[in-house]
């Protein structure tokens, strides 16, 4: 007779429910957020998002798209919520409702503070500054005040693999 595991038991209670849960997890990483797009046209992601251990651990919370060669666009509906500078950069960012927000940076603002804004409407214009390497444009997305991957709004997050374990 084989002994009993409890942590093999809890192991396979886990694995089932994330199997149960898999398939809403999957079609909402999958499906693209109507409306928006990146807001540099035709841009690749040259850095990807990388979410911190915690609040004030490192991380990139956002991507760098490139390259930019002029004009930012609105990446969906909303209400300009700053336009101006932050430290040594511009900044525009933008809340769309339902928790969503949207910044981005190095900007020149074209747009001010309480303008509505369509997706695909100009909001600026590439500038310097920051993090971001010259010729790139910073994209954060916060729900709810938390940062995530700007690329969920897009369904083009891969999907999770679960390695084996043990």
């Amino acid at each position: 007779m084989r002994p009993f595991r409890p942590h093999i038991l809890a192991l396979t209670v886990v694995l089932i429910a994330l199997t149960l849960a898999a398939p809403a997890a999957v079609r909402a990483a999958d499906a693209a957020v109507p409306g928006w797009r990146l807001p540099v046209p035709g841009a690749s992601v040259l850095v990807t998002f990388d979410a911190p251990e915690h609040d004030y651990a490192a991380g990139h919370r956002g991507i760098d798209i490139g390259p930019v060669d002029g004009a930012v666009l609105a990446p969906a509906d909303g209400v300009v919520a700053f336009a101006g500078t932050v430290v040594d950069r511009g900044v525009v960012t933008i809340d769309h409702g339902d928790g969503w927000v949207t910044s981005v940076e190095p900007v020149e603002p074209t747009v001010s503070a309480g303008d509505l804004v369509t997706a695909g409407d100009r909001i600026g214009q590439l500038s310097h500054g920051g993090h971001a390497p010259a010729g790139t444009l910073h994209v954060g997305v916060r729900r709810d005040g938390e940062y995530v991957n700007p690329l969920l709004l897009l369904g083009r997050v891969p999907r999770a693999i679960l390695l084996p374990c043990c």
